[in-house]
């Protein structure tokens, strides 16, 4: 499903939370990380706690079997109008591929980080995942999990100390004052949270 995602235009995911291979609540995370694309959750669990769960790491949407196939089509239709609406809204009102911030610029599709005196700032794959994940969602506390999700691209997920050593790394390259971040600042026991002054 995710190389899929990396390589196909998809407009929605119809997900099962009892996969055999992989929770789909796992998934949903995953999914949210790398991208803002509608997401129903489909499943026969009718708890409170799974419901909450899934919305709670990104699902847009929680039918729970057996359903009414017409109110499925009816929930992915008005799905699809509400982000096709806010897309074409934010496309014409900014660049959706460019981050800014305080004479920052990140290019998104170019994957190049430019600052405030113009020079490019040289960043690792890994490394630039990161940071544009970071300043794609300002102000708000992501996880370890949430971030470590962003960085991976494939299955073999590596260890969440990774984004510790990535987070050290990318202040070196960015912050005035890497031993006190004020871009990049550390929330003890949640994860990292980008403070853009804008």
């Amino acid at each position: 499903m995710l190389a899929i995602m990396n390589t196909e235009a998809v407009d929605l995911v119809l997900l099962d939370l009892g996969l055999p291979d992989e929770d789909g609540l796992t998934l949903t995370r995953q999914i949210r990380a790398r991208s803002t694309i509608p997401i129903v959750v489909i499943t026969a669990r009718k708890g409170r706690e799974d419901r909450l769960a899934a919305l709670e790491m990104g699902a847009d949407d929680y039918l729970t079997k057996p359903f009414d196939p017409e109110e499925l089509v009816l929930r992915v239709q008005n799905l699809l109008g509400r982000s096709k609406g806010s897309m074409s809204q934010e496309n014409s009102s900014r660049d959706k591929s460019a981050i800014e911030f305080d004479g920052w610029k990140i290019d998104v599709n170019g994957r190049t980080v430019t600052n405030p005196d113009g020079g490019n700032i040289l960043l690792t794959n890994a490394e630039f995942n990161l940071f544009s994940a970071l300043a794609k969602a300002p102000n708000r506390v992501l996880s370890r999990d949430f971030l470590l999700d962003a960085v991976s691209r494939d299955d073999d997920a590596p260890s969440d100390r990774l984004i510790d050593v990535l987070i050290s790394r990318v202040r070196k390259k960015i912050e005035i004052e890497p031993k006190k971040p004020t871009l990049i600042v550390t929330v003890p026991g949640c994860g990292y949270k980008f403070t853009s002054p804008n």
